[in-house]
Protein backbone atom coordinates (compact mmCIF):
# COMPACT_ATOMS: atom_id res chain seq x y z
CA UNK A 1 0.00 0.00 0.00
CA UNK A 2 2.66 2.44 1.14
CA UNK A 3 4.27 1.79 -2.40
CA UNK A 4 1.36 2.71 -4.41
CA UNK A 5 0.79 5.87 -2.49
CA UNK A 6 4.84 6.68 -3.40
CA UNK A 7 4.50 5.91 -6.74
CA UNK A 8 1.26 7.95 -7.12
CA UNK A 9 3.22 10.67 -5.63
CA UNK A 10 5.70 10.48 -8.05
CA UNK A 11 3.80 10.19 -10.67
CA UNK A 12 1.89 13.05 -9.26
CA UNK A 13 4.85 15.12 -8.82
CA UNK A 14 6.53 14.65 -12.48
CA UNK A 15 3.26 15.46 -14.27
CA UNK A 16 3.07 18.81 -12.10
CA UNK A 17 6.46 19.72 -12.71
CA UNK A 18 5.94 18.37 -16.81
CA UNK A 19 3.04 20.91 -16.64
CA UNK A 20 4.67 23.89 -15.48
CA UNK A 21 7.71 23.79 -17.67
CA UNK A 22 4.63 22.91 -20.60
CA UNK A 23 3.21 26.33 -19.29
CA UNK A 24 6.18 28.07 -18.54
CA UNK A 25 7.74 27.22 -22.45
CA UNK A 26 4.11 28.77 -23.85
CA UNK A 27 4.25 31.44 -22.05
CA UNK A 28 7.77 32.51 -23.43
CA UNK A 29 6.84 31.65 -26.77
CA UNK A 30 3.42 33.58 -27.04
CA UNK A 31 4.63 37.05 -26.90
CA UNK A 32 7.19 35.95 -30.19
CA UNK A 33 4.23 34.22 -31.95
CA UNK A 34 2.22 37.34 -31.36
CA UNK A 35 4.48 39.14 -32.93
CA UNK A 36 5.18 37.38 -35.74
CA UNK A 37 1.58 37.00 -36.16
CA UNK A 38 1.58 41.20 -35.87
CA UNK A 39 4.21 40.91 -38.48
CA UNK A 40 2.61 38.86 -41.46
CA UNK A 41 -1.04 40.67 -41.06
CA UNK A 42 0.68 43.71 -41.76
CA UNK A 43 2.87 42.50 -44.17
CA UNK A 44 -0.53 41.21 -46.05
CA UNK A 45 -2.48 44.61 -45.78
CA UNK A 46 0.84 46.45 -46.86
CA UNK A 47 0.77 44.03 -50.02
CA UNK A 48 -3.16 44.46 -50.68
CA UNK A 49 -3.34 47.96 -50.15
CA UNK A 50 0.09 49.71 -51.73
CA UNK A 51 1.06 53.27 -49.93
CA UNK A 52 -0.54 52.50 -46.71
CA UNK A 53 1.36 53.76 -43.71
CA UNK A 54 -1.39 53.35 -40.91
CA UNK A 55 -5.04 52.29 -40.69
CA UNK A 56 -7.82 52.20 -37.84
CA UNK A 57 -10.04 49.88 -36.99
CA UNK A 58 -13.79 49.64 -38.39
CA UNK A 59 -16.77 48.51 -36.65
CA UNK A 60 -19.19 45.89 -38.04
CA UNK A 61 -22.10 44.16 -36.71
CA UNK A 62 -24.46 41.42 -37.60
CA UNK A 63 -26.26 43.13 -40.08
CA UNK A 64 -23.57 43.62 -42.33
CA UNK A 65 -22.96 39.16 -42.15
CA UNK A 66 -26.66 39.38 -43.20
CA UNK A 67 -26.09 41.24 -45.90
CA UNK A 68 -23.16 39.37 -47.17
CA UNK A 69 -24.79 36.10 -46.64
CA UNK A 70 -28.31 37.52 -48.92
CA UNK A 71 -26.08 39.20 -51.85
CA UNK A 72 -24.06 35.95 -52.40
CA UNK A 73 -27.55 33.94 -52.13
CA UNK A 74 -29.09 37.08 -54.81
CA UNK A 75 -26.49 37.50 -56.98
CA UNK A 76 -25.86 33.82 -57.81
CA UNK A 77 -29.39 32.96 -58.26
CA UNK A 78 -30.10 36.06 -60.23
CA UNK A 79 -27.20 35.29 -63.02
CA UNK A 80 -27.41 31.29 -62.52
CA UNK A 81 -24.27 31.03 -61.09
CA UNK A 82 -23.13 27.62 -60.21
CA UNK A 83 -21.22 26.84 -57.15
CA UNK A 84 -19.32 23.52 -55.93
CA UNK A 85 -19.96 24.65 -52.32
CA UNK A 86 -22.41 27.29 -50.93
CA UNK A 87 -20.77 30.01 -48.95
CA UNK A 88 -19.31 29.30 -45.70
CA UNK A 89 -17.50 32.26 -43.99
CA UNK A 90 -16.93 35.12 -42.12
CA UNK A 91 -15.82 38.55 -41.58
CA UNK A 92 -12.93 38.78 -39.18
CA UNK A 93 -11.86 42.27 -39.46
CA UNK A 94 -12.24 45.33 -41.03
CA UNK A 95 -9.63 48.56 -41.32
CA UNK A 96 -9.70 51.81 -43.02
CA UNK A 97 -5.97 52.13 -44.77
CA UNK A 98 -4.78 56.06 -44.78
CA UNK A 99 -0.86 56.97 -46.40
CA UNK A 100 1.39 59.31 -45.00
CA UNK A 101 -0.90 62.50 -45.14
CA UNK A 102 -3.56 60.52 -43.54
CA UNK A 103 -5.68 60.14 -46.47
CA UNK A 104 -7.98 57.40 -47.13
CA UNK A 105 -6.73 54.88 -49.07
CA UNK A 106 -9.59 51.97 -48.79
CA UNK A 107 -10.44 49.12 -46.66
CA UNK A 108 -8.94 46.42 -46.06
CA UNK A 109 -11.15 43.13 -45.02
CA UNK A 110 -9.79 39.33 -43.50
CA UNK A 111 -12.00 37.01 -44.45
CA UNK A 112 -12.06 33.12 -43.44
CA UNK A 113 -13.84 30.63 -45.96
CA UNK A 114 -14.70 27.83 -44.23
CA UNK A 115 -15.07 25.95 -47.99
CA UNK A 116 -11.29 25.45 -48.60
CA UNK A 117 -10.41 21.74 -49.31
CA UNK A 118 -8.00 21.72 -46.15
CA UNK A 119 -10.97 23.09 -44.27
CA UNK A 120 -10.57 26.62 -44.25
CA UNK A 121 -8.44 29.38 -45.39
CA UNK A 122 -8.08 32.67 -44.49
CA UNK A 123 -7.35 36.04 -46.71
CA UNK A 124 -7.24 40.05 -47.13
CA UNK A 125 -8.67 41.62 -49.29
CA UNK A 126 -7.63 45.33 -50.41
CA UNK A 127 -10.59 47.44 -51.57
CA UNK A 128 -10.88 51.26 -52.42
CA UNK A 129 -13.83 53.13 -51.30
CA UNK A 130 -15.55 52.71 -54.91
CA UNK A 131 -15.39 48.87 -55.17
CA UNK A 132 -11.99 48.37 -57.42
CA UNK A 133 -10.36 45.56 -55.83
CA UNK A 134 -6.81 46.05 -55.04
CA UNK A 135 -5.67 42.54 -54.38
CA UNK A 136 -5.24 39.70 -52.03
CA UNK A 137 -3.19 38.23 -49.17
CA UNK A 138 -3.23 34.59 -48.01
CA UNK A 139 -2.72 35.04 -43.84
CA UNK A 140 -3.40 30.99 -44.00
CA UNK A 141 -3.75 28.54 -46.80
CA UNK A 142 -2.91 24.73 -46.35
CA UNK A 143 -4.35 23.19 -49.91
CA UNK A 144 -3.10 20.50 -51.55
CA UNK A 145 0.69 21.67 -52.74
CA UNK A 146 0.82 21.50 -56.35
CA UNK A 147 -3.06 22.17 -56.59
CA UNK A 148 -4.81 24.45 -54.35
CA UNK A 149 -1.56 26.07 -53.13
CA UNK A 150 -1.40 27.46 -56.75
CA UNK A 151 -3.89 29.73 -55.38
CA UNK A 152 -0.61 31.72 -53.47
CA UNK A 153 0.60 31.85 -57.00
CA UNK A 154 1.04 35.77 -58.57
CA UNK A 155 -0.41 34.07 -62.16
CA UNK A 156 -3.79 33.34 -59.30
CA UNK A 157 -3.83 36.35 -57.45
CA UNK A 158 -2.89 38.59 -59.96
CA UNK A 159 -6.28 37.76 -61.75
CA UNK A 160 -8.26 40.05 -59.18
CA UNK A 161 -5.95 43.34 -59.10
CA UNK A 162 -7.46 46.78 -60.13
CA UNK A 163 -10.57 45.00 -61.01
CA UNK A 164 -13.97 47.18 -60.13
CA UNK A 165 -16.88 44.75 -60.61
CA UNK A 166 -20.25 43.70 -58.37
CA UNK A 167 -18.43 40.41 -58.04
CA UNK A 168 -15.84 37.71 -59.20
CA UNK A 169 -17.13 34.03 -60.55
CA UNK A 170 -14.70 31.35 -61.41
CA UNK A 171 -14.65 29.49 -65.17
CA UNK A 172 -13.43 26.17 -66.05
CA UNK A 173 -12.63 26.95 -70.16
CA UNK A 174 -10.82 30.16 -69.68
CA UNK A 175 -12.22 33.83 -68.43
CA UNK A 176 -13.53 36.45 -70.70
CA UNK A 177 -15.04 39.26 -68.69
CA UNK A 178 -13.45 41.25 -66.12
CA UNK A 179 -15.26 39.57 -62.93
CA UNK A 180 -14.36 36.31 -64.47
CA UNK A 181 -11.20 34.42 -63.46
CA UNK A 182 -9.58 31.41 -64.73
CA UNK A 183 -9.98 28.46 -62.06
CA UNK A 184 -7.03 26.26 -60.58
CA UNK A 185 -6.55 23.09 -62.89
CA UNK A 186 -8.15 20.03 -60.81
CA UNK A 187 -8.42 22.47 -57.69
CA UNK A 188 -11.91 24.51 -58.16
CA UNK A 189 -12.93 23.72 -54.55
CA UNK A 190 -9.77 25.88 -53.95
CA UNK A 191 -10.86 28.73 -56.67
CA UNK A 192 -14.56 28.57 -55.22
CA UNK A 193 -13.52 29.08 -51.53
CA UNK A 194 -11.21 32.22 -52.90
CA UNK A 195 -14.13 33.38 -54.81
CA UNK A 196 -16.41 33.34 -52.30
CA UNK A 197 -14.14 35.12 -50.05
CA UNK A 198 -12.94 37.84 -52.32
CA UNK A 199 -16.75 38.41 -53.23
CA UNK A 200 -17.58 38.62 -49.43
CA UNK A 201 -15.45 41.36 -48.90
CA UNK A 202 -16.65 43.18 -51.76
CA UNK A 203 -20.00 43.21 -50.24
CA UNK A 204 -18.39 44.33 -46.74
CA UNK A 205 -17.15 47.19 -47.97
CA UNK A 206 -20.54 47.99 -50.37
CA UNK A 207 -22.37 47.54 -47.08
CA UNK A 208 -20.10 49.89 -44.67
CA UNK A 209 -19.58 52.64 -47.62
CA UNK A 210 -23.97 52.78 -47.31
CA UNK A 211 -24.68 49.82 -50.36
CA UNK A 212 -26.50 48.03 -47.64
CA UNK A 213 -28.02 50.88 -45.39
Amino acid sequence: MIKIVKNTLILFAITLVAGLGLGFVYNVTSDARADQEEKTKLSAYESVMPGMDGFENVKIDNECAKYIENRMKENEKADNISTIKAFSGEVDEVVLAKNKEGKNLGYIVTVTDKEAYSGSLQMTVGIKEDGTVMGISFLSLSETPGLGMKADEDSFKSQFQNKKVDYFVYEKSGAESDNEIDAISSATITTNAVTHGVNAAIYCVDYITGGGR
